[in-house]
């Protein structure tokens, strides 16, 4: 391996290749031209000695040696990303980035308005929302503040426990009025269930929560939320969704209120060094603010 230190600007290459899986793709995704991108990764290949890339009729396919540098180029990616966007936010004033982690649900359905009032108050703030149901490291520095569905165990990060988001079982309207009401959580078994379409962690501790679930075997599946909510939408069969987003829809009706309503634990976490930093400080307060009122504490 050479002693030369290899330039940022070589990762990134290498992290985007690995994305895209041709040097023409990275190029147009850079703004780069195609012989500065194989120069890049010529170069990286030179300075550590080994080979990334083989190349084929399919593309660029990575070595061995490439996928396990990936993680290493990543967190030097989101290293990257930290420094500029506490680059930015320097001083008393409110203004530069602030990285927000939520899960597609959340980030898509329930935080846009609150983010519009945040801007609208701190008009020098640049919000970055990261929309997964994947977990982000803060500790990693892959966002500064996220909106969690599980409590953080890492001592160094700040939790704000906001409550359990009241989950319930929902259908439209058009659905029920072809199948009728399910009046038991027994006929459930008659019904088209939407769900899952693979037992996650997250699956499986529902289960354990609720062992009722055990009768919604669901007959139409996806492992997005998102794409369950819009299949209660569309009248394709009962699901379980958020009872507060369903209140937005009069034709989406919720059943087995009852019998039926699962808590989800939901909780705004930052990391310790950022309380001090007025751009996340702000942020965080207001997602506090806007998820107690969301839950209607």
């Amino acid at each position: 391996m050479s002693e030369i230190e290899p330039s940022w600007d070589f990762y990134r290459t290498f992290l985007t290749v690995l994305k895209e899986g041709s040097l023409s793709a990275a190029a147009r995704e850079l703004g780069l031209t195609q012989p500065t991108v194989g120069r890049h990764i010529d170069a990286l290949e030179g300075i550590i000695g080994f080979q990334l890339f083989i190349r084929s009729p399919q593309g660029l396919i990575p070595t061995e040696s490439a996928l396990d540098l990936k993680p290493h180029a990543e967190q030097l990616a989101a290293n990257a990303a930290a420094l500029l966007r506490a680059a930015t936010g320097q001083g008393r004033t409110v203004r530069g980035t602030v990285r927000i982690s939520a899960s597609e649900v959340i980030g898509i359905e329930v935080l846009p308005p609150m983010l519009a009032a945040l801007n609208e108050r701190h008009p020098d703030l640049a919000i970055e929302l990261s929309v997964s149901d994947a977990v982000e490291d803060l500790l990693r520095q892959e966002a500064d503040i996220a909106v969690r569905m599980v409590a953080p165990a890492q001592d160094a990060l700040i939790t704000r426990r906001i409550g359990g988001i009241p989950l319930g079982l929902h259908a439209h309207r058009r659905y029920l009025d072809l199948h009728g009401v399910p009046e038991k959580l027994d006929d459930l078994r008659d019904h088209r269930m939407i769900g899952f379409d693979r037992e996650s962690a997250f699956v499986r501790a529902m289960r354990k929560r609720v062992p009722l679930l055990d009768i919604m075997r669901p007959t139409l599946k996806s492992d997005s939320n998102l794409a369950q909510m819009a299949m209660i939408r569309a009248g394709c069969g009962i699901g379980v969704c958020q009872v507060e987003l369903a209140k937005r829809d009069p034709n989406l009706m919720r059943l087995l209120a009852t019998e039926f309503e699962l808590p989800l634990e939901t909780f705004v976490v930052m990391h310790g060094t950022m309380k001090t930093t007025p751009r996340c400080r702000v942020a965080f307060d207001a997602l506090v603010e806007g998820l107690l009122a969301y839950v209607g504490k």
